[in-house]
């Protein structure tokens, strides 16, 4: 049905070309958008607008039809009287799904809509494939990632939803800004891959003959602008991780990354609930967030709790009476705690995915992880009273972890030897495990203040505001594997 309908289009597209009418133009000058249009008073005259056609329909001598722009929907009105001859091109060449331009003046109809009276109108892009007619309740969720751009023109709540997701990423950069923080860019190809224990897409440099790696992280060049002399810095930055899918991950995704010079994670902690709060409260208008049946209250002071002391509670497991990966997973098989892939983990990954296997689900309201092993924490500060932990937090809520944050490592030794022993991992076959990186501390060595950092899933957090429940659903393109007619 849709290519008889597209041959028709394309004869209609000849016939015009036959007419010297060129169907593809390259601009038209607008007076208004439709949103600024509607809200005209009556007998204005001269209005120009334009829009794609959503709707027609035909009364005799007289056609109503919808247009849509990005700032929303208008009714115009073309009358045969009016328009003579060209009401007849109009029934014979304008489809819905058409870009057209508009020129008249704006009436009230009997039913109270501000309309356009049209006086002239161009085709501006003469469309090939008819607009679905059932689009409404699809409930394809691949179709909707794949026809995005159909979703967006037949859809104003996925419209919504990605213009919501622009005022809180509008909103998270007025905050950083007006808080002292500089926004940089940093390298999306990377010679290491480094920042985050997590696997890296790699890819191959032609002119240089070398293998590169997709950035899983801006973080250890942010670092190198801060021994280099800014203050605090910030990026949104798109971020590529090799690894599973499910709805709360994605291989390719936003990351805002923060660090400031000479504070500590508890300074970072404080700044972060003030931050979270004035997005919600702008975003949302209140700090009390609906997600589906569940409510989840951001308000007052958050809960902060050990990451020991909640897997303890949670599995009756202390983490801290196993010396070594070994021990540890041989007490996981026992209480039989599935964890996929355990069997190459080091004792940091094993920690890490206990908590997110019987702990983290749980958490519903915010609250702060703190104190990670330092085995889970290469690029973290160790605790001055405690050297089996690090400086670091998780901001943890309905079940999802949106912020990683710590008390940065800027001891270069220190650091090295925990590059090692990372690397050592990787050998063994550990493929998150991080690789040492020379440049890194050499830039280390050079010198760097107290410094605390923080990583957002941009993401994550969005799909929290918006209420969705996979990340997909608030990203405009999310990767698809093409089909096979593709």
């Amino acid at each position: 049905m849709d290519n008889d309908q597209r041959d028709v289009r394309i004869q209609k597209l000849r016939e015009l070309r036959e007419r010297g009418i060129n169907p593809y133009r390259d601009k038209y000058e607008r007076t208004h958008l439709l949103s600024e249009a509607r809200s005209l008073q009556p007998e204005t005259r001269d209005v120009r607008i334009a829009g794609r056609v959503m709707a027609i329909r035909m009364f005799g001598r007289l056609i109503f039809a919808t247009l849509k722009d990005g700032s929303g929907r208008m009714q115009i009105a073309l009358q045969e009287k009016t328009l003579g001859d060209e009401f007849g091109f109009f029934k014979k060449y304008v489809d819905i799904g058409d870009f057209i331009g508009t020129e008249g003046d704006i009436f009230i109809t009997k039913k109270g809509e501000t309309t356009l009276n049209t006086l002239r109108f161009e085709i501006l892009s003469k469309t090939l494939r008819p607009l679905p007619e059932k689009w409404h309740g699809v409930q394809d969720r691949e179709l909707l990632y794949r026809q995005r751009y159909l979703d967006l023109t037949m859809n104003d709540d996925t419209m919504k939803k990605f213009l919501i997701r622009t005022g809180i990423i509008r909103t998270m950069r007025e905050f950083l800004d007006s808080s002292g923080f500089t926004e940089v860019d940093t390298p999306v190809l990377q010679t290491k891959p480094s920042g985050a224990i997590a696997t890296p897409f790699t890819t191959h440099h032609n002119a240089l003959d070398m293998p590169l790696y997709l950035r899983i992280a801006p973080e250890t060049y942010l670092k190198r602008c801060i021994a280099g002399g800014f203050d605090r810095v910030y990026e949104f930055a798109r971020s590529f991780r090799n690894e599973g899918m499910d709805p709360s991950h994605l291989q390719d995704f936003t990351l805002l990354e923060w660090y400031a010079a000479y504070w500590s994670y508890e300074n970072n902690m404080e700044f972060t609930q003030r931050f979270v709060k004035h997005v919600l409260r702008e975003i949302n208008g209140s700090l009390v967030l609906r997600y589906g049946e569940r409510e989840i209250d951001f308000s007052g002071a958050w809960k902060r709790i050990t990451m020991r002391e909640i897997i303890l509670a949670d599995t009756g497991i202390d983490i801290y009476a196993y010396e070594d990966d070994t021990a540890l997973r041989k007490r996981i098989e026992t209480d039989k705690i599935e964890i996929q892939g355990f069997e190459t983990m080091g004792l940091g990954q094993l920690i890490d995915n206990l908590f997110k296997k019987v702990s983290r689900p749980a958490i519903i309201d915010p609250v702060f992880i703190v104190h990670h092993p330092r085995e889970l924490s290469p690029l973290a500060r160790t605790n001055d009273e405690d050297g089996r932990i690090t400086d670091r937090f998780q901001l943890v809520a309905n079940g999802w972890e949106l912020i990683n944050a710590y008390s940065e490592l800027i001891d270069p030794l220190d650091q090295r030897a925990r590059l090692e022993a990372q690397a050592r991992l990787h050998s063994s076959g550990d493929a998150e495990a991080m690789v040492m990186d020379e440049d890194y501390l050499t830039a280390m060595e050079h010198g760097m203040p107290p410094i605390s950092g923080l990583g957002m899933g941009v993401d994550r957090f969005i799909s929290l505001l918006a209420g969705q429940e996979n990340l997909r659903d608030v990203v405009l393109f999310p990767l698809m594997k093409p089909r096979e007619e593709e």
